[in-house]
C-alpha cells in the first residue's frame, strides 16, 4: 500500500493546484474527503470533483518468481570472476529488489524462488518453519537399506546433525541410482554432504519443489514465471504470513497469459526437437 497522493501528484507544474484540491475537500476516498498523506488500497474508490480516477498500483505489487536455474550460474549478485549470476536472468523490478529464497550451488540446477518481500523470504528460509525442499538426485555407488536408514535417522556433519525428512527410491542405471529426497532446512550443500557421508557421490542434483511451489514442466532452464496472487497467498499461508493480494488487472492478466503461452510453446518445441 502506498500514499495515493504520491502516485497522483506527478507533474511539478500542477502540484500546487492539486494540493489545493485536496485541502478544499474536492478529493475523496470512498466518499470521504482526503487529507495529504492518506493511504489507499487498489480497491478504494478515489474521486476528484465527483469524477472517479484510477491509479496504477503496479509498482507496489508483491511478486514471487519461479526461476529454473541452470548449472553454472551462481546465486550472488555479482562475481569478481565474471561468472554469470542468477540475477542477470531476472526481469527488472521497480519497487525494491529481488531476494533469493534459498540458494543453490553452482553445480545444482532447478527451482529458486525470488520475491521483493523480505518478510516472506525470511519466513520461507528460517529453519523453525520446517519448509520442505524437494530434490531429484542421481547417486553414483551402491546404496543399501542401512544407508537410507541412517540418512533418515540423522548423520553428524561438520555443522551438526542432518537428515532427510523423506527419501523416495527411483530407477537404477548402471552404477547410478535416482532418488527423490526432502529437506526441511537449507544448509550449504546439505544434500551432497549427506550422501558423501555414506561414501557416495552425487552426480546430478536438481531442486523440484520448495514449499507449496512445484517447478512447472514448461519452465525451461534459464526461464522464469510469476506466481499468481492466489499462489502467493497460499505460499504465505504455509508460513503463517497473511499476504494481502489484489487481483491482477486486465493488462496484467494479458501479460501473464502471454508469458504462459510463450513458455509452453518453447517447452513443446524443445520436446519436439529431441
Amino acid at each position: 500500500m502506498k500514499k495515493f497522493i504520491k502516485s497522483w501528484l506527478r507533474p511539478v507544474w500542477v502540484l500546487v493546484e492539486k494540493l489545493k484540491r485536496i485541502i478544499d475537500g474536492r478529493v475523496k476516498v470512498n466518499g470521504k474527503a482526503a487529507t495529504i498523506g492518506d493511504r489507499s488500497d487498489p480497491e478504494d474508490k478515489i474521486t476528484v470533483d465527483g469524477r472517479r480516477i484510477k491509479l496504477s498500483h503496479r509498482d507496489d505489487r508483491l511478486r514471487v518468481l519461479i526461476y529454473n536455474k541452470p548449472i553454472g550460474e551462481i546465486c550472488t549478485r555479482s562475481d569478481p570472476g565474471g561468472r554469470r549470476t542468477v540475477f542477470e536472468s531476472l526481469p527488472p523490478i521497480k519497487n525494491g529488489r529481488w531476494i533469493a529464497i534459498g540458494r543453490l550451488d553452482i553445480n545444482t540446477s532447478g527451482l529458486i524462488l525470488f520475491s521483493n518481500d523480505g518478510e516472506l523470504a525470511n519466513r520461507m528460509m528460517h529453519p523453525s518453519n520446517q519448509v520442505e525442499r524437494e530434490y531429484v538426485v542421481r547417486v553414483r555407488g551402491v546404496v543399501d537399506d542401512a544407508m537410507l536408514k541412517r540418512l533418515q535417522e540423522g548423520v553428524l556433519l561438520d555443522d551438526g546433525v542432518a537428515r532427510f525428512a523423506k527419501i523416495g527410491v527411483g530407477a537404477i542405471s548402471g552404477t547410478h541410482q535416482w532418488f527423490t529426497v526432502v529437506l526441511t532446512e537449507g544448509r550449504q550443500r546439505e544434500v551432497r554432504r549427506l550422501w558423501e557421508s555414506q561414501g557416495l557421490e552425487v552426480s546430478r542434483l536438481k531442486r523440484s519443489k520448495f514449499g507449496t511451489v512445484v517447478m512447472p514442466s514448461y519452465v525451461r532452464t534459464g526461464e522464469y514465471l510469476d506466481l499468481t496472487p492466489a499462489e502467493i497467498s497460499k505460499l504465505g499461508k504455509s508460513v503463517d504470513l497473511k499476504l494481502k493480494q489484489s487481483a491482477l488487472t486486465p493488462g496484467e492478466h494479458q501479460e501473464r497469459d502471454r508469458q504462459l503461452r510463450r513458455l509452453k510453446a518453447r517447452g513443446a518445441s524443445h520436446k519436439a526437437g529431441r
